[in-house]
């Protein structure tokens, strides 16, 4: 257990050379790296060390082999977890992307929604109606009917990218919605009624306009 501990860890260690080498320019990109018996010896680690640092460099889309051919740069830096720059970047960030996701997205959904996407959505909707007892609910009843819209588009790239803001947004929410209440739940409920109905009514343009007013509305409220 321990030499695969150690194993693992010269592994990591041999990838941060690698990967410090490549970002320093040694290696630009497109460039074939030297062979594995002399790249070893020129780290100091056994091959197979060598080959689970160049997975791990693979894996984060840094490297690529080609059978055959060898071990190539395609990229010169590490792409950041997804994670970890939503953790980083503002909540205003997010809301701004938010926007252009969910604009798109309620476009996408007058086009191609379903008869069973639009009793999702309405079924959403009539949650979002109702008695509320808290932040927490009325935030995680919101979110629900905004994934249905974002789930009819049926693109899944946008409903991935609606997933992993869906955290972030919630705290930013419950918070807002603890300092300042919603006064006209009628309003807010009509703006989300007029955006189902736009999609119901299969009208693009509307559907956009709907869902960048109501959420524009949230990034001023949250701002």
């Amino acid at each position: 257990m321990a030499s695969a501990v150690q194993h693992g860890r010269l592994a990591a260690q041999a990838a941060e050379v690698l990967l410090e080498r490549v970002r320093g320019g040694e290696w630009p990109l497109g460039h074939k790296l030297p062979g594995e018996t002399t790249l070893a010896a020129e780290i100091g680690v056994g091959r197979s060390t060598l080959r689970e640092a160049i997975r791990e460099l693979a894996g984060q889309g840094v490297l690529e082999s080609r059978q055959g051919s060898g071990v190539f740069v395609i990229s010169t830096d590490v792409a950041e977890d997804w994670d970890v720059v939503l953790r980083r970047v503002s909540v205003a960030s997010v809301l701004e992307a938010r926007v252009a996701i969910e604009a798109e997205a309620a476009a996408l959904a007058a086009h191609r929604r379903t008869p069973s996407d639009l009793r999702a959505m309405r079924r959403a909707l009539a949650r979002r109606s109702g008695s509320h007892h808290s932040a927490e609910e009325f935030a995680d009843v919101d979110m629900a009917l905004h994934r249905e819209v974002v789930a009819a588009s049926h693109n899944e790239v946008l409903l991935e990218l609606f997933d992993g803001f869906v955290p972030r947004v919630r705290v930013a929410m419950i918070e807002m919605l603890k300092l300042r209440p919603i006064h006209d739940y009628e309003a807010d409920q009509a703006a989300h009624a007029a955006l189902v109905e736009a999609i119901a009514e299969r009208d693009p343009a509307s559907a956009a306009e709907c869902s960048r007013a109501h959420l524009t509305g949230v990034h001023r409220a949250l701002s």
